[in-house]
């Protein structure tokens, strides 16, 4: 169970690196999504996986023996959160980007840049009205 749980973790963050890396912006926001749906699963193997008892301690108990951490699982559920909120505002972007300027490579977004000067600094941007 481990191996292929580690192996999926692998997989994950194999094709999340791989879209990140596309020219495509919207791959891009698939691939930032994919790692990190890796990372959450990382962090929830952190914790034990598999039937272990709750970590509810018993009256008069002072140590659990084998018990589920639940540190892994709200740092999980926070970082599922958090992830679809990135992911939610990146596709506004990359929508926004694709309407305003008709187009949604990575290439056409350096138009954007300034140039750079003569002593290697970039040039103060002008003032659009």
């Amino acid at each position: 169970m481990s191996l292929l749980l580690v192996l999926g973790i692998a997989s994950l963050v194999a094709s999340g690196i791989y879209l990140l890396l596309s020219r495509d912006l919207l791959r891009a926001v698939v691939g930032l999504s994919l790692l990190g749906a890796a990372v959450n699963l990382l962090l929830f193997a952190s914790g034990r996986i598999g039937p272990v008892s709750p970590p509810l301690v018993p009256a008069g108990a002072e140590v659990l023996e084998a018990a589920a951490n639940p540190l892994p699982q709200a740092l999980v559920l926070t970082a599922i959160v958090i992830g679809f909120a990135l992911t939610c505002l990146a596709l506004v972007l990359a929508v926004a980007l694709r309407e305003d300027g008709g187009a949604d490579g990575v290439d056409a977004l350096t138009r954007t840049e300034p140039g750079v000067g003569a002593d290697g600094k970039p040039l103060p941007m002008e003032a659009t009205e």
